[in-house]
């Protein structure tokens, strides 16, 4: 099937005597862009380059994390994750890839800072993880050339794109690698980075992570230390656990999920902004299926808002993980998504909410929902 907009712009009320929407106000003489056109080829120097916290964690910093008073574990972990960033000052832990003066030999290799050389953020979504483990990244005395930030998936992508042996030799002279969603439910891909990872802190690279949980595991807490520690195998000596305990941040003292607008609506205020896409979201869907996950991100490349028509469940659980990336991906860019159709909370069927990958729906769905509250203005 072919993708197209929801609606034309002749199903819309429009004053062509003054170019405006009726309601929105003036609006560009191009139509809005659609995401079903477009099919991004992302080069591997990209994929590096792009290894930095994503615009919506670009300002944070620990004191910019507000604790739950409730819950003094957010506290502990700003102070733990202060200090294990400073402690990564100096040279390289290993002196890899650093020379001594004008360039000839080596500079001699520090003394590698005692205790582990890795730390895991361990809680449930929307307790600030993502904030944390990017606060840690702008934190650590390094240039951003000397420090990676990126999730699980890219990692992996990165991989694919580089070939293992490129990408620990592209890797081996960070000072820190964030992983952000570490999948455990992908023991394949698991395996790859474990291993991966070995490499880099051989390499005196300094880790620092946080997990999903593991598929059957859901049900036992909202809490992943032992099963991460367990499938990094090997490196589980090499990583300090911090839980950090707490509600979804985002749904602190807010709203539920604010209920879908028209699709007039919807249509109008995609034409009146500059800067906006337009979809049919089945088709999106049909359409995602069609573009790598690992591009999802160059999919919303100058994009200022999201508008989409016809929200409907997701019909299949490979369609609803795709539809997760592509949630992650806006909420990292600050992209409002303003919708017609079934509110976000009902993306996710019972049998969907209840399996393996029920923190990834749940996730998916808080962050939707936070960008339907920032698309409100739109509207």
């Amino acid at each position: 099937m072919s993708c197209s907009v929801a609606r034309p712009l002749d199903s819309v009320t429009v004053s062509s005597s003054s170019a405006t929407v009726s309601g929105i106000g003036p609006i560009p003489e191009a139509a809005p862009a659609s995401l079903c056109t477009r099919e991004p080829h992302v080069p591997a120097d990209r994929l590096v380059a792009e290894m930095v916290p994503p615009p919506r964690f670009d300002s944070v910093r620990f004191a910019t994390y507000i604790p739950d008073p409730n819950q003094p574990s957010q506290t502990e972990a700003v102070r733990a994750l202060s200090g294990f960033a400073a402690g990564l000052g100096g040279a390289h832990a290993s002196g890899s890839g650093r020379r001594g003066l004008f360039g000839f030999g080596r500079a001699k290799a520090p003394k590698v800072p005692a205790g582990p050389r890795g730390v895991y953020l361990d809680g449930g979504y929307g307790v600030g993880k993502t904030h944390l483990l990017a606060s840690l990244w702008h934190a650590t005395p390094a240039e951003p050339s000397l420090k990676a930030f990126g999730t699980f998936v890219e990692l992996t992508n990165l991989v694919g794109a580089l070939g293992f042996q490129k990408t620990v030799q592209t890797l081996s002279g960070h000072r820190l690698l964030c992983i952000d969603e570490f999948e455990l439910d992908d023991p394949g891909d698991t395996v790859l980075v474990s291993t991966l990872l070995g490499r880099l802190v051989e390499a005196g690279v300094a880790l620092a992570a946080t997990s999903n949980t593991l598929p059957g595991k859901l049900g036992e807490g909202r809490f992943a230390s032992v099963d991460f520690l367990r499938e990094i195998q090997g490196l589980s000596a090499h990583f300090r656990s911090l839980r950090i305990d707490g509600e979804d941040y985002r749904h602190r003292g807010l709203p539920e999920a604010p209920a879908p607008h028209s699709d007039e609506v919807v249509t109008k205020a995609a034409y009146a902004i500059e800067g906006a896409s337009l979809d049919d979201f089945p088709h999106l869907l049909e359409h995602l299926a069609r573009v790598h996950p690992s591009r999802y991100g160059a999919l919303t490349d100058g994009l200022k808002a999201v508008c989409l028509t016809d929200v409907q469940p997701v019909p299949d659980q490979s369609t609803a993980l795709r539809l997760v990336v592509l949630a992650d991906r806006l909420y990292d860019r600050e992209v409002p998504v303003l919708a017609s159709g079934m509110p976000f909370d009902r993306l996710f069927s019972e049998e969907m909410l209840n399996g393996g990958y029920r923190k990834k729906y749940f996730r998916a769905i808080s962050r939707l929902t936070a960008l339907a509250r920032d698309a409100g203005r739109l509207a």
